[in-house]
C-alpha cells in the first residue's frame, strides 16, 4: 500500500537521525511507502525497525511493507509542548494498533475533528521541507 504524502511548509522541529539500517525505512517514507523489518526465523514484524528482533534474538531480517491500517487505541492533546515543539501545539498523538499487530505511537491528523477511539485509522507521510515523519488520519 502506498501511503498519500501531505505537503508540510516548514521542517521538522526534530529530524530524526537516521543510521545505515533506519536509511532504508526514511527513503520508503519519502516516496510513501511504509516499511519495517521483519524476522526470517519467527516471522514477527519490528517497529522501529532494528537489526535483530527483541522477540527471539535472530539476526536474520528482511524489509516488509506494512499495510498502513490501523485502529485508534489512545490518544492525547498536548498543549504544553517543549520548547523545540512550542510552535506546533496543542499536538494531538495516538497510539495506534496496527493491522500486523505492532503498536505504534505517532501524531495524529485532525482535520474533521478529534478521532474517536477504537477508530478505523491509516497512516500518511508528512512531507516537511527537509524530509518524511508519518502520523495516522481517520480512514474514510
Amino acid at each position: 500500500m502506498t501511503c498519500e504524502i501531505l505537503r508540510v511548509d516548514r521542517p521538522r522541529a526534530w529530524p530524526p537521525r537516521p543510521t545505515s539500517l533506519t536509511r532504508v525505512f526514511w527513503d520508503a517514507l519519502a516516496e510513501g511507502r511504509f516499511q519495517t523489518t521483519k524476522c526470517r526465523d519467527c516471522r514477527r514484524f519490528t517497529f522501529p525497525p532494528k537489526p535483530f528482533c527483541p522477540h527471539c534474538w535472530s539476526k536474520a531480517h528482511a524489509w516488509e511493507a506494512l499495510s498502513g491500517r490501523g485502529t485508534l487505541y489512545s490518544r492525547t492533546v498536548i498543549h504544553a509542548a517543549p520548547k523545540v515543539f512550542a510552535e506546533q501545539a496543542p499536538i494531538h498523538v495516538g497510539i495506534v494498533d496496527l493491522d500486523e499487530r505492532l503498536r505504534i505511537c505517532c501524531a495524529l491528523v485532525e482535520d474533521d475533528g478529534p478521532i474517536p477511539l477504537d477508530a478505523p485509522v491509516e497512516i500518511v507521510v508528512l512531507a516537511h521541507t527537509d524530509g518524511p515523519l508519518f502520523a495516522a488520519r481517520a480512514r474514510s
